[in-house]
């Protein structure tokens, strides 16, 4: 019997036994009962809109019915009236802590006995399923102060026939050098008497006694009976709450289903470039966008979109997530993974290159497009990628104003400025000044990140002073203002149909009725068409922005390397060498076939002046002579535009020299000419220029003897870096190559990718809409541009995502 009057010490005891009781209790029934949260007007979810019979409007409500029962489907008016009834493991439980505590389930230990105070129904119930875990490699556990210590042999009990049973219920914690009771320690009814059923025996003297005593006490088999009953019931799926968590779980996968389908639809229109909403947001109305036109089209075929409509139109719900502001949240959320996507690839390929360009949108708004340029090098497959990562919006154009922009915006992105290896830009003098341009602030504080000018830009550059004045007479297609290159489409519709358009005017000129349109007509089919001078010049033009425009197709590419990008520009020079060679008399021979069909003379108008020039024959001691007609023409025309464009070409691309100079040695075909001793120089010279402060990429003496040893196993197949890379990864055993290589390829050659970032701009942002946010507007845009990264992302996460942003979503989708 215990004593009628306790101590000091034991009153403090008990009082500190009941506090904890009552905070466990407490937080036992704050894991049973969810209280219902307050609804403000500040804190409303987007999503929360008001339906009425008609269909679906976008406008906010401030109070949303939630269905608040218990598991088994009585309604609850109050959380202070919930009876809970802690003393039955068949709880009563929220259809939010069935999954809403899978979350801490991956991060507890449930087998650990040290954690067997907060578990959830869902871990006690997996508990019970798997049942308590031994360590059987402890045979014996540390000795205590009386040299005693818990022995394995304490889970069997031997019964008075000499027969043995096991004690599964007993749990030994290595941990905390103490045993448990199982089922006590689990199914206990508010204070329990013994350690075994609370903070653990580690008596191991009076072990064997206790535990005789304790299997025998009447707590003890009622838990076991509980333990078993529960055990029995899981095995076969006949537990009480089955039913309601089967009802719960139905209405849950269908809320994700749905979502699945809104999101998809999300991702169909953005990818496409289609608008999403209409004049209305009503279900079934005429004009309510193509979002709202797709819902209703899949509710025909669709059973969860069916039921999920058939919901709305008869009030059954209130929430919907059909309206504008659920459709911006999910493509900004899209747009977030796959930024978060593109992101860790840039991080783990460390080096990268950033291309910028700028152009007003239809509101007038100056964007600049930011696409980063790096090498996927951790997939299966070594690629070069240059990946959209936004428009920025520019209000100062300046030098500085774009490289603070950009600065912060690769600063937000936690992409280090460290790690940039180039720069592309077109070549505007706010982005390519060498004292107050982008490039420069970014090589004053990162003098790796080098510059390389648009490819095509230069070749139009080239081209612009002598086509701008020559381009002249009929244009059947559009000339581009900017793509000179292009004007090869202008040019070949005249010249591969010029007899076509010659008898079409001299048809004009006799049965027009406006004389102006006569007279006009006759002298474009006389004048203009009917001279041969016209015919040569259209011959030369031809020839000429054929192979610019060819040449600079292929530098579009994404995938363009800096060999390649030298190779076509010599390509192109060596064009025009020969070209002034030989292309006048193969221009003539052209211009005469068409003459023969055009029934023109071959011959050059007669002048009434003559010209007199220098002659370039060195035998006539540069003495003045008088030219032929044929021959001024040449001089003053052919020689002057092909003079012109081989030495602007030369010019424009003098800093490929230099990378070439930097890198070439490293191009497949060259690494296999240079000699040690050269070779050691371009290691050196490399190291160099990759080497800032203390920091290098690179060691010089490493990469020449890993570049030795490559040279004798490279297979002849690998033609370009790119090959040379993914061979290298391979056999994994050329660091310093490796990272040669990959700032190689990371230096961008065109600006190519920030155009096409410009033609998508074009149809998201036009005249009819015109004034969406920004945020909208880069989340369409990712998407469109980047849509290829959404087949990797796990829309299971999105939904549930999306779900906790609102208490509300997670009671539907968690």
């Amino acid at each position: 019997m215990p004593p009628k009057h306790l101590s000091g010490s034991e009153k403090r005891k008990k009082r500190k036994r009941e506090e904890e009781l009552r905070k466990s209790q407490s937080g036992a029934l704050d894991r049973f009962i969810k209280k219902k949260p307050q609804a403000s007007s500040q804190n409303q979810s987007s999503d929360d809109i008001n339906v009425d019979n008609a269909g679906v409007d976008g406008d906010q409500i401030d109070e949303v019915h939630v269905d608040n029962t218990n598991i088994d489907g009585e309604h609850v008016d109050d959380v202070n009236d919930v009876d809970v009834d802690i003393e039955d493991y068949n709880v009563a439980i929220d259809a939010n802590d069935v999954i809403g505590d899978q979350t801490d389930e991956v991060h507890v230990d449930i087998f650990d006995p040290r954690n067997w105070e907060g578990l959830t129904t869902d871990m006690i119930k997996s508990l019970v399923e798997k049942g308590p875990k031994r360590d059987y490699t402890i045979d014996k556990g540390p000795l205590d102060k009386l040299s005693r210590r818990f022995s394995a042999t304490m889970y069997t009990r031997t019964l008075p026939n000499k027969e043995t049973c096991d004690r599964e219920w007993l749990v030994y914690s290595k941990e905390l050098d103490r045993v448990f009771c199982f089922c006590c320690k689990i199914f206990r009814k508010g204070l329990t008497r013994g350690q075994l059923a609370n903070e653990g025996y580690a008596d191991w003297q009076h072990l064997s006694s206790r535990l005789k005593e304790h299997e025998f006490g009447l707590d003890h088999l009622t838990n076991m009976a509980t333990w078993f009953e529960m055990r029995q019931r899981l095995k076969s799926s006949e537990t009480i709450d089955k039913l309601a968590y089967e009802e719960f779980k139905k209405e849950r996968d269908h809320w994700k289903q749905v979502i699945l389908r809104i999101i998809a639809l999300v991702k169909y229109l953005a990818k496409y470039n289609l608008a999403f909403r209409g004049k209305k947001e009503k279900l079934y109305e005429k004009g309510n966008g193509n979002f709202l036109g797709l819902i209703e089209m899949l509710e025909e075929f669709d059973p969860i979109m069916k039921e999920h409509v058939r919901r709305i139109r008869d009030n059954d719900i209130y929430v919907h997530y059909l309206g504008h502001n659920i459709q911006n949240e999910l493509i900004l959320s899209l747009a977030h993974e796959i930024k978060r996507e593109i992101i860790k690839k840039i991080k783990e390929a460390k080096y990268y290159s950033v291309i910028l360009d700028c152009t007003p949108d239809t509101s007038h708004q100056e964007q600049m497009s930011l696409i980063v340029r790096y090498v996927n090098f951790s997939s299966n497959s070594v690629t070069v990628e240059e990946s959209f990562l936004g428009f920025l919006n520019v209000d100062d154009t300046t030098g500085k104003g774009l490289f603070d922009i950009t600065h912060d915006e690769l600063t937000s992105l936690g992409l280090d400025i460290d790690d940039m290896r180039g720069q592309g830009y077109d070549n505007g003098s706010n982005m390519r000044g060498k004292h107050q341009g982008v490039q420069k602030r970014f090589l004053d504080i990162n003098p790796r990140a080098f510059y390389s000018p648009c490819g095509c830009h230069s070749l139009n550059l080239s081209l612009w002073q002598i086509l701008k004045d020559n381009v002249k007479g009929l244009t059947p297609k559009s000339l581009s203002a900017t793509r000179w290159e292009s004007r090869v489409d202008s040019v070949k519709a005249i010249r591969q149909q010029l007899s076509d358009f010659r008898e079409a005017l001299l048809d004009v000129a006799e049965k027009d009725n406006d004389a102006k349109i006569q007279s006009e007509a006759k002298s474009l089919a006389n004048n203009e068409l009917g001279e041969f001078e016209f015919l040569v010049s259209i011959v030369i033009w031809f020839q000429i922005l054929y192979m610019v425009n060819l040449v600079s197709k292929k530098l579009q590419s994404k995938d363009m390397t800096l060999d390649v990008a030298i190779k076509e520009v010599n390509v192109l020079i060596e064009f025009f060498e020969k070209f002034r060679e030989t292309g006048f008399s193969k221009a003539i021979d052209d211009a005469k076939e068409l003459s023969i069909d055009m029934d023109i003379d071959p011959i050059f108008s007669q002048k009434r002046h003559i010209c007199r020039k220098k002659q370039f024959d060195e035998n006539l001691d540069n003495e003045d002579v008088i030219l032929s007609v044929e021959e001024k023409f040449k001089v003053n025309y052919f020689l002057y535009i092909v003079d012109q464009a081989r030495a602007s070409l030369k010019t424009r691309f003098e800093q490929y020299k230099e990378y070439e100079n930097n890198f070439g040695f490293l191009f497949p075909k060259k690494l296999k000419e240079v000699n040690d001793k050269d070779l050691k120089l371009c290691c050196s010279r490399l190291e160099a220029a990759l080497k800032y402060g203390e920091q290098s990429d690179i060691d010089a003496t490493e990469l020449y003897l890993e570049l030795k040893l490559l040279d004798e196993f490279l297979p002849s197949e690998a033609t370009n870096p790119t090959d040379v890379l993914k061979y290298m990864k391979k056999v994994d055993c050329f660091p310093n190559a490796i990272i040669a290589y990959r700032v190689l390829l990371t230096i961008p050659v065109t600006v190519a990718s920030a155009e096409r970032g410009f033609s998508k701009l074009k149809l998201l942002k036009s005249y009819l809409r015109s004034t969406m946010s920004q945020e909208r507007l880069n989340g369409l845009a990712m998407i469109a541009i980047e849509n290829d990264i959404l087949e990797t992302i796990d829309y299971e996460d999105l939904v549930n995502n999306f779900a906790s942003k609102n208490a509300r979503r997670a009671s539907r989708f968690l």
